[in-house]
């Protein structure tokens, strides 16, 4: 090589997304589902047919929204693999335990276990 010519410098490795799996067990239902991480956790349960509602829930719930409170769920172990609770849910579970959430409200970052349908406390 002569002194004009510039060294190619060698090749980056080129940059691999990352996607994370987190898995959710329902309890209740003796399932478990993985889901990509981030994943709205009523979303992928209704995708895996699992039934968060009571009859009324069935009839009238708002698809999703947080605005009927029909998806309430118990989380049994994993909350902190989740998103924070928002507003609406600080909200409707004022006097409610920490471990319920709204499955519409919800995103899944790791590892969770799930009761559906919870007994009123």
């Amino acid at each position: 090589m002569d002194s004009q010519q510039t060294p190619i410098p060698p090749a980056e490795e080129p940059v691999k997304p990352t996607f994370t799996t987190a898995s959710a067990n329902f309890v209740n239902e003796n399932k478990e589902i993985l889901i990509a991480g981030g994943a709205n956790l009523r979303l992928k349960a209704v995708e895996n047919n699992i039934d968060l509602y009571t009859m009324m829930g069935k009839m009238m719930n708002c698809g999703g929204y947080g605005q009927c409170g029909t998806c309430v769920v118990e989380i049994v172990e994993g909350a902190e693999n989740l998103s924070p609770r928002t507003q609406i849910e600080e909200r409707r579970f004022k006097n409610k335990p920490d471990n319920y959430r709204l499955a519409c409200q919800t995103l899944v970052n790791g590892p969770v276990e799930v009761a559906t349908k919870p007994k009123k406390k």
